[in-house]
């Protein structure tokens, strides 16, 4: 008699492997500092296409090299198993061996320092050492022998460079300076990119205890994690003013029509618990971060 049980589903192969081991949800993330960047850089004159598209280019090569190192390191380290409740990862799976992986990362990396002799050929000695201090958060972030993930520092790791670094770097590699706007403006995108982390360790929270990853969340408790968030969008929200008043324009504030949806995404997470509603409730974050940004772009470009 045949079995009733459904048939395993054959691992992914290919680029499809590549394309998942890459988290593609995380890749927008990477996109829109360089938008609201680039939107600041408008206001100076300095919107230039060629070094906007390799700034773009460059932040997704680091998000995939620092996500592929990030499966690696995190198999090894006994952070990444069966039990995980976020999407597979590529080598605890053993869709893929370690040193498979790291190569992949090494390319991405590569390519990105390639993108970066471009920039650096264009804006000088300062995007190069951004982009080694990038490359270096990626590899630190989850390996080496003090990663940052595993001590609490993910969310600023992530605030000061999916925010300060990736928008002031955007703005300079096209405008040759980075003026008030765009540390203002870095502030919320940054801060939107540490909430989706916030989301991510919240999930993970059970799973990082046992495996000794010492997250804020393991570190200060659900509880604090979803007031970190609170705060987090709170501070994105805020931000918005200032930057109207620091000159530039009332486009500054459209994002502000975002605000009812940040209002039901802290409300959710206080009651959302388990994986799958945490699975959704990150999806959303991402999002809301990346239509926050997209708002500010082009309300920023309004004023030019």
């Amino acid at each position: 008699m045949a079995s009733l049980e459904a048939a395993p589903k054959p691992p992914p192969r290919g680029a499809q492997l590549w394309w998942l081991a890459a988290r593609p949800r995380t890749l927008p993330l990477a996109l829109a500092p360089v938008l609201v960047g680039s939107a600041v850089a408008t206001q100076s004159g300095g919107l230039h296409a060629g070094p906007a598209l390799a700034a773009g280019l460059g932040a997704l090569a680091l998000q995939v090299g620092a996500n592929y190192a990030n499966d690696v390191f995190d198999a090894e380290h006994g952070a990444d198993t069966e039990a995980r409740i976020g999407p597979p990862r590529a080598v605890q799976m053993g869709w893929v061996s370690a040193a498979t992986m790291r190569g992949a990362s090494a390319l991405a990396f590569g390519a990105a320092l390639l993108v970066g002799l471009y920039l650096v050929a264009v804006a000088g000695w300062p995007i190069a050492v951004a982009g080694l201090l990038a490359i270096a958060a990626g590899l630190a972030y989850t390996g080496g022998p003090w990663p940052l993930g595993y001590h609490g520092l993910g969310e600023l790791t992530v605030f000061v460079f999916f925010g300060l670094v990736a928008v002031c770097g955007s703005c300079f590699v096209q405008s040759g300076e980075v003026p008030r706007q765009a540390l203002l403006a870095s502030v919320p995108v940054g801060a939107l990119a540490a909430a989706v982390l916030v989301v991510n360790n919240l999930r993970d929270v059970d799973e990082d205890r046992q495996s000794g990853k010492r997250t804020l969340a393991v570190r200060w408790g659900r509880r604090a994690s979803r007031a970190e968030y609170a705060t987090l969008l709170f501070i994105s929200y805020a931000t918005l003013p200032l930057l109207w008043l620091q000159g530039a324009g009332a486009g500054s504030l459209l994002p502000l029509l975002g605000l009812p949806i940040a209002l039901r995404l802290v409300a959710a997470l206080r009651v959302e618990s388990d994986g799958p509603a945490l699975n959704a409730a990150l999806a959303r974050t991402a999002q809301h971060c990346l239509v926050f940004s997209l708002l500010l772009a082009l309300g920023l470009m309004l004023r030019t």
